[in-house]
């Protein structure tokens, strides 16, 4: 059971990238929330992400949109947020998710749940949702569904709402999807997918070479559907 907003519609935190998958999420939360969103600049090598989000929450009439600094290059050991470290490209379509990338940020999803039930809390919203997908994905371990299921155990422990018997509800809606699947429900729900970004690179257009773009150029032929930022 989650908690009640104060008045009228319950509400949702939707984590917000501004990919292609949370941007689906989003969509997804506001058919049935109030939606506050939250965009974490957290020292990737790029902001292309945050321009997008910004985009998408406004797109979406989110009832607020909080974009949270906080530094995870000061960290480092992730192709995202050290320069030094090479983005991976041109793997085979097959070997993507075998093994973990250098794109990996420690404990990434982890901070961002944690902040997310932190400001459903504080907005009295009963739910989180976040765009974690365990099939068409890099492999990284904190996307994975069994992931989620003890992220919300701690969770309910660990927070005053948990503990009053009303805790927030962890919402992976993507969770069992394919890229495919995930565009063509987002095609259902109107997503703008321009204005999405998925690419680990900056610039203009998308690299075409590293596995986010790779991911979404084989869930966009086999969806069926044409890609409006190309490559």
């Amino acid at each position: 059971m989650g908690i009640e907003g104060a008045v009228g519609r319950q509400s949702a935190v939707v984590l917000l990238s501004g990919g292609l998958d949370s941007a689906t999420c989003l969509a997804i939360a506001s058919g049935k929330y109030e939606v506050h969103a939250l965009t974490f600049d957290y020292g990737s090598r790029h902001s292309r992400e945050i321009e997008s989000a910004r985009r998408l929450a406004k797109h979406f009439k989110a009832k607020s949109h909080t974009v949270l600094g906080i530094d995870l290059g000061a960290i480092g050991a992730s192709s995202l947020t050290d320069p030094d470290i090479p983005v991976d490209t041109h793997k085979a379509a097959g070997e993507i998710g075998k093994s973990i990338p250098t794109s990996y940020v420690p404990a990434r999803n982890m901070t961002f749940l944690s902040l997310g039930i932190a400001l459903a809390e504080a907005k009295c919203a009963n739910r989180v949702f976040i765009g974690a997908n365990s099939v068409d994905y890099s492999g990284y371990p904190d996307c994975r569904p069994e992931f989620i299921a003890a992220f919300q155990k701690a969770a309910d422990l660990g927070t005053k709402a948990g503990a009053e018997g009303r805790g927030v509800t962890i919402e992976a809606p993507l969770i069992r999807m394919s890229k495919a699947q995930i565009i063509k429900k987002g095609a259902e729900l109107h997503v703008p997918f321009g204005m999405t970004w998925s690419c680990y690179s900056g610039g203009e257009k998308p690299c075409g070479r590293c596995e986010a773009c790779l991911l979404r150029q084989a869930g966009f032929r086999e969806a069926g559907i044409d890609d409006p930022l190309g490559r």
